[in-house]
């Protein structure tokens, strides 16, 4: 068992580096742009890719996280991976409940995009809906993007 067990995890952390799609249960939901998913019984932390949230303890981090959660906690997630961060979590598009998660955190004024990552271009056209609306973070009358807030919040 101890072999075969090796073996699935190695196949899952290769399956979710390369780029594949695979699925699993939302377990977790970290903050506005992390979640875990179980999948055969082993944790996949994800980190929602082109999308960066408010931290937790920054201004609407919490309500962020409550955003994600109430799109995919305790649903079945599809993941469409692009590899792992430096933390190695693996980076992905996520889709529940046929919502793509990413994108909708985003619509929500929940998430900005994030310009450093992003490659669909059309989260741009979701940000500025939502901070025309004044959705979400964009109701602050200057919200401060999550780069900026860790950058002047270093431990």
């Amino acid at each position: 068992m101890g072999a075969r067990w090796l073996l699935l995890v190695l196949a899952l952390a290769a399956h979710a580096a390369s780029g594949e799609t695979f699925s699993g249960k939302v377990v977790r939901v970290s903050d506005g742009d992390t979640l875990t998913l179980l999948i055969d019984r082993k944790q996949v932390k994800v980190r929602l890719t082109e999308i960066d949230a408010p931290e937790t303890k920054q201004a609407f981090g919490q309500r962020s996280r409550q955003s994600l959660g109430e799109i995919c906690a305790g649903q079945a997630a599809t993941v469409r991976s692009s590899g792992r961060d430096k933390y190695g979590r693996t980076l992905g598009r996520v889709e529940c409940q046929g919502i793509d998660a990413n994108a909708e955190q985003v619509r929500r004024g929940m998430a900005w995009v994030y310009d450093r990552y992003v490659t669909d271009r059309s989260l741009y056209a979701l940000q500025n809906e939502a901070r025309a609306a004044h959705a979400g973070l964009w109701a602050d009358a200057a919200p401060t993007a999550p780069w900026t807030w860790r950058a002047k919040n270093k431990r």
